[in-house]
């Protein structure tokens, strides 16, 4: 998604509602921190692979028991209402020992006990920034960070009210990290294979090497 496609609507006379979110547009995700309602449009592929792709891994072992320990529920997309704030974090995960039973309604009020935010353009921002810190308010215990532009996972753990980075993976990496540190699966399933351009044989040339650049904490 390109950054201009991000919406954030302001208003010097009132705070965003529950009933502005209500009023968006179907095809986008809305959005309101700190008074502010912010307004995306629906995630670009490679945004929905990885997203799709990390709720596919963990959802078997953890959501479902399948080869896994079971004990979560894995949710795609949910809806967080905490006081004024609204979120919707990727994926998100709450253990049955906390939420014994999902609730009914349109949203959640319980916070979870992980989220998973896929970086992009146009939700970086917003993810690295005012999100994070209603995460950590709100003391939901582990934060992922998936970059499908650096093919990267950066994991981090809630002490205190701070960020902890527990390990940062880049590519094909195994992942196995709090709080599902009881798999391990390949990184690099998030991530389409790598473009192989063929061309005619030439004078030899050698690649730079590839920089990845973490997000910071």
């Amino acid at each position: 998604m390109d950054k201009s496609q991000a919406t954030k609507a302001r208003s010097n006379s009132r705070q965003a509602t529950y009933q502005d979110v209500l009023d968006a547009p179907p095809h986008m995700v809305a959005e309101i921190v700190e008074g502010t309602l912010y307004t995306n449009p629906r995630p670009a592929i490679l945004h929905t692979m990885a997203s799709s792709g990390l709720g596919n891994l963990i959802g078997p072992p953890f959501h479902f028991g399948n080869g896994g320990p079971g004990g979560w529920w894995i949710l795609d997309e949910p809806e967080l209402h905490f006081g004024e704030d609204i979120v919707v974090p990727d994926v998100a995960g709450w253990r049955h020992e906390r939420m014994p039973e999902l609730p009914t309604g349109a949203y959640f009020t319980l916070a979870p006990d992980w989220v998973c935010e896929v970086l992009s353009p146009s939700t970086r921002e917003l993810d690295l920034g005012s999100k994070r810190a209603v995460y950590a308010r709100e003391n939901v215990g582990y934060l992922w960070l998936v970059d499908p532009d650096a093919r990267s996972l950066q994991a981090f753990k809630l002490r205190g009210n701070e960020w902890v980075l527990i390990e940062t993976l880049f590519e094909d990496a195994s992942v196995s990290l709090p709080p599902f540190d009881a798999i391990s699966f390949n990184l690099g399933d998030l991530w389409p294979p790598h473009t192989v351009h063929k061309e005619p044989l030439r004078t030899p040339t050698i690649e730079p090497e590839r920089e990845f650049i973490g997000t910071s904490k």
